[in-house]
């Protein structure tokens, strides 16, 4: 036994040596490649300087301005004025009921012409889809001003619109098209709805025809088919498409201003005349900020959803 045990020791002894003579060597390794990474991180960081610059500069030195105006009362002392006053007075209530329903009606008009579009162009050969989507992107070659102005032209009372709805005998008088919702809607739905094909199209094209497929030799028929397989694929796209739409529309100024005709104040329109006719910056302020804290509890909530969406549709 003691013979057997000799070698181990043995094997033990030249280990520790082997360790002694190692870790002198091991060391001066280890602190090198920690200050090769400190030069990588400091390196890296050097080249998202600019950038991270150019966002404190344009985004969150203006935020917080903006933040801090929203507390300032008129003669210039701390208050928490122009936030009591939005809950004092119903006009408040009403611009922030209006600039979500506008948002919701244009993203719901969106989706029910972007999908089906969307849809049909995934389904077309790739030139003759191209050749369409020129129709959906040329929004985008136009200022916006300039279609918020054709479409008060082509929806007024004397506008081409009516003109061609009465003389085909489909109205005897002409339709209140312009200066209310409905021609809001019109404006709006017409530069968002590229924002929804855009990324639903994405979606739809990478889905994997074999899917389709293999549910039709299972004997499922193409709407079941559809609605089991294709449609779930392209959730993301419409949800992503949707929350674009969305978000963009509670901003928006110029379209209901002049296709509302001053029947659709929304918060943009509010905070507009706060500063034109009132210069009350700090009231504007507190408008903006409170826009923009609803707008990021409702991107937390949709990323929250989209996250649920994922596991239902894992487990499914």
């Amino acid at each position: 036994m003691a013979a057997e045990s000799d070698p181990s020791k043995a094997t033990a002894a030249a280990a520790e040596r082997n360790a002694a003579i190692v870790e002198p060597d091991a060391a001066p390794n280890a602190a090198g490649l920690r200050q090769d990474e400190r030069r990588e991180r400091l390196a890296l960081l050097g080249l998202g300087l600019p950038a991270l610059l150019l966002v404190m500069v344009t985004m969150v030195l203006p935020v917080g301005w903006l933040f801090g105006l929203s507390f300032l009362a008129d003669d210039g002392s701390l208050s928490l004025e122009h936030y009591r006053r939005m809950l004092e007075q119903p006009s408040y209530g009403r611009t922030f009921w209006m600039t979500f329903k506008v948002s919701a009606l244009t993203t719901a008009i969106c989706i029910v012409l972007g999908y089906p579009l969307a849809y049909a162009l995934s389904q077309m050969p790739r030139r003759a889809a191209n050749l369409c989507m020129v129709a959906v992107l040329l929004p985008f070659w136009t200022s916006l001003l300039v279609r918020t102005y054709a479409w008060l032209v082509l929806l007024q009372r004397k506008g081409l619109v009516n003109d061609w709805g009465m003389r085909l005998g489909w109205w005897d008088e002409p339709l209140a098209l312009v200066h209310n919702l409905t021609g809001t809607l019109i404006g709006m739905v017409h530069i968002m709805l590229p924002f929804l094909v855009l990324p639903v199209l994405a979606a739809m094209r990478s889905i994997d025809g074999d899917f389709l497929k293999a549910a039709a030799n299972l004997g499922a028929s193409p709407a079941h088919a559809f609605r089991t397989v294709f449609l779930p694929l392209s959730m993301p796209g419409l949800l992503a498409g949707t929350l674009i739409v969305f978000i963009l529309c509670l901003g928006f100024y110029v379209t209901p201003a002049v296709l509302g005709g001053g029947k659709v104040i929304m918060v943009s329109n509010h905070i507009a005349n706060d500063i034109e006719l009132f210069f009350n910056w700090g009231a504007a302020s507190a408008l903006g900020v409170v826009l923009l804290v609803l707008t990021l509890a409702l991107l937390w909530l949709a990323t929250r959803l989209m996250r649920l969406e994922r596991v239902l549709g894992s487990t499914s």
